[in-house]
């Protein structure tokens, strides 16, 4: 239920202490056979509506077999979005997450609830790799080191439930083939917002050209499914021998039915289609009266600059897929160097500027993928340069000859 998150955050240090330390140690008392009787899995969630949770998620699976065992999901999604500037630190990558363990049944709850489903792939790990996993997976709730730097592409929480798995089995996993044979940032999370347009249209207005090179298997297990894929191609070679990393694979919450909100009507592109319809008609009407109107121009800078300023910004982002982007050539706060002359109706050298800076702009398009509509504003912005270019020539010709 919706209301699980806030429980999972306000009692993850009660939770915590009652779910590892018992076992911590008992397992200081125990043989390494008792860990014959005990499973690790990998989860893998599937997307629900929350903004969250458009791209799945991973956790690890510590179950008991033995009676009054415990059944723990270690997750190392858990985060506060409460915590001051938490949306800007995201963006900028600033954003601590951290390791929670919390009864299985309960995490399941809640995605039974969303109707999203959980899969598990149970591990064909040793008694001694167990022991090794679980102990790894102590160390990393305690208080001191629980919290890390996250980072969507690279440090999430699928990528350190994958690294603690490899760093705890004795031998090499070997990954025979990849699910996507030549993808990218960009075109993997493509493949996830499709019933989204809004969120992708958001995450390539962000991404840069570092987003459209074409990445390896480990680069494309950020992503949940990609893992869970990759898994179970995946053997473990020890001194020649070879075992399968998954031994069973099995549903824990099967699919339901999920409640879809409905968002705003239009997409990016239909939204472009419409401003592009509204601009060609001012454009006629400027032709024929054969000056520009002032308030369009208004218009076109702020939709350039507004969105220029939070490009910027991204060029002091710890994310590398952002701080390189070369739609900040068309979207950057230089409207607003020029914003004042224009209002006031005076000659100013921005729409020379501009389109310059246009005919780059679509250049650039053989380089990096741009935000849906990005190209349509361009093209306006370089019809509306071309009519004051035009507009500038004429007024220089009649004081000319007059």
């Amino acid at each position: 239920m919706k209301h699980l998150k806030n429980i999972f955050r306000r009692f993850l240090p009660l939770l915590g202490a009652c779910l590892v330390p018992p076992l911590a140690q008992a397992q200081k008392d125990i043989r390494i056979e008792y860990f014959d009787s005990v499973e690790i899995s990998l989860l893998t969630c599937q997307p629900h509506d929350e903004v969250y949770s458009l791209y799945g998620h991973t956790a690890i699976r510590y179950h008991d077999l033995h009676k009054g065992g415990i059944d723990a999901a270690f997750n190392y999604g858990v985060f506060d979005y409460k915590k001051d500037f938490f949306v800007l630190r995201f963006v900028f990558g600033l954003t601590d997450y951290e390791l929670g363990a919390f009864p299985f049944r309960l995490f399941c709850e809640e995605y039974r609830y969303f109707g999203s489903m959980v899969e598990e792939q149970i591990l064909n790990l040793t008694a001694e790799e167990k022991a090794l996993l679980f102990q790894s997976l102590d160390d990393n709730l305690q208080p001191g080191n629980r919290i890390y730097r996250y980072n969507y592409f690279y440090n999430n929480c699928t990528t350190k439930a994958r690294d603690i798995i490899e760093q705890c089995i004795n031998g090499e996993v070997v990954y025979s083939k990849s699910r996507h044979q030549a993808a990218t940032y960009r075109s993997i999370i493509h493949d996830m917002t499709q019933q989204n347009p809004w969120s992708r249209f958001g995450n390539d207005l962000l991404l840069g050209v570092m987003a459209d090179r074409q990445i390896g298997t480990r680069q494309q297990e950020f992503l949940p499914s990609n893992l869970m894929y990759d898994f179970d191609h995946a053997s473990i070679v020890t001194d020649g021998a070879s075992r399968p990393l998954v031994k069973e694979k099995r549903t824990t919450v099967p699919a339901g039915a999920q409640k879809r909100s409905q968002g705003f009507p239009l997409t990016p592109t239909q939204c472009a289609w419409l401003f592009l319809l509204l601009h060609l008609t001012f454009t006629i009407v400027q032709w024929k009266k054969r000056h520009t109107i002032p308030l369009w121009d208004i218009v076109l800078m702020l939709t350039a600059g507004i969105p220029g300023i939070i490009l910027t910004l991204m060029l002091f982002s710890q994310h590398p897929t952002v701080s390189l982007n070369l739609q900040i050539v068309l979207l950057n706060p230089l409207p607003f160097f020029f914003l004042w002359k224009v209002i006031r109706q005076k000659n100013t050298r921005y729409w020379h500027i501009t389109a310059v800076l246009c005919v780059l702009f679509l250049a650039g398009g053989f380089l990096q993928s741009y935000a849906e509509g990005i190209w349509v504003l361009a093209l306006c912005l370089l019809i509306q340069s071309i009519l004051h270019i035009k507009k500038s020539n004429f007024v220089r010709c009649y004081r000319f000859f007059s």
